[in-house]
């Protein structure tokens, strides 16, 4: 009786309040949990598979040329500027036709190349009565902003022998620079025209670094290591390698231009040695750098005059050749003739 009472007097028991969120909460049977378990763990394993097999097919993909259709275009070649194909060389060329042209088609075509007007010229001469042996542009100036003047020289030569074979012209060329589908060139503006020859600078010949010239001394110990070196290297006469300094390379000049040279006169650079010392033996490092003046006499020439610098450098007691020097010392500050062969 007293517990039922107790009862009555207990507050009927309410419901938790809990707010609506939407969601219906439902329960899972164990049996459904380890299914749900089994299926993700599988799924797992086999995006865990399948991951190195999905990288090497993006891999290969990446890497197999696929062909894509596109507009083919015509290869275009890339621009040269004026600066880069100069016009000497085409002038050149273009006087050695013109010299030689007549009035064949085939003449006319070959000089159209240079000068399209030629084309539409008529010729009286015939064609190769005289030809150019050889050609040099003697003088490039810049008339304004892609267009030049070159002055050619040019040795002709006819077909009958006369006078004035062989000898030397000038022909002035106007050349114009010109642009073809990206690829810079030239053409004349003009036919040649023959000109006097250019005059030359009447300045005063560049000031050497060197003393007074004087004889070769046969007591002077580098007089007569200069006169075997040049006798081996022109003549062919006597070895070379023995007048060498150690590490110099030079070879001798073939085939031998000249039977005999002679030394005709020496320059020391700068000071030179004291008067007196030329006899004496040099101590070993000493450089001595000469101006040489030879003749050579050869089976077509007789007493030809040459000038060599050459650099001596002593070692034992003796002079050697450790340079062949590319061009004489000149007094002018902030020139450097020590780029010559051999050194």
């Amino acid at each position: 009786m007293k517990w039922r009472r107790r009862e009555e007097q207990m507050p009927p028991v309410e419901e938790s309040a809990q707010p609506d969120t939407g969601w219906a909460t439902t329960s899972m049977s164990t049996g459904a949990m380890a299914n749900w378990t089994a299926v993700v763990r599988w799924s797992a394993w086999g995006l865990l598979l399948a991951g190195p097999l999905l990288g090497g097919w993006a891999l290969a993909s990446a890497t197999t040329p696929v062909a894509v259709p596109t507009r083919a275009e015509a290869p275009q070649a890339q621009p040269a500027s004026s600066d880069a194909v100069a016009p000497a060389g085409f002038a050149e060329v273009y006087v050695a036709a013109y010299v030689k042209a007549g009035d064949s088609d085939e003449d006319a075509e070959e000089l159209a190349a240079f000068y399209p007007a030629a084309r539409s010229m008529s010729w009286s001469a015939q064609g190769g009565s005289e030809r150019a042996m050889s050609a040099s542009a003697v003088q490039v100036r810049q008339i304004s902003a892609g267009y030049w003047s070159v002055t050619v020289a040019a040795r002709i030569t006819g077909s009958s022998k006369n006078s004035d074979s062989g000898r030397v012209r000038y022909f002035q060329v106007p050349l114009r620079a010109t642009s073809d589908r990206g690829a810079s060139g030239w053409t004349a503006a003009a036919l040649p025209a023959e000109v006097a020859a250019p005059t030359g600078s009447k300045g005063a010949a560049p000031e050497l670094s060197y003393g007074a010239a004087h004889a070769p001394l046969d007591s002077d110990p580098a007089v007569q290591t200069v006169r075997g070196f040049l006798a081996a290297y022109l003549t062919g006469r006597g070895e070379l390698d023995r007048y060498l300094s150690p590490g110099t390379a030079l070879r001798p000049v073939r085939p031998a231009p000249y039977a005999t040279v002679a030394l005709t006169q020496i320059a020391d650079h700068g000071q030179g040695p004291a008067e007196g010392a030329e006899a004496q033996t040099p101590p070993d490092g000493v450089q001595r750098r000469l101006l040489v003046d030879v003749e050579g006499d050869g089976k077509h020439t007789s007493r030809r005059p040459m000038t060599y610098a050459i650099e001596l450098r002593a070692r034992d007691g003796r002079w050697e050749v450790a340079s062949l020097e590319a061009a004489p010392a000149l007094a002018t500050p902030g020139t450097n003739s020590q780029e010559g062969q051999g050194s």
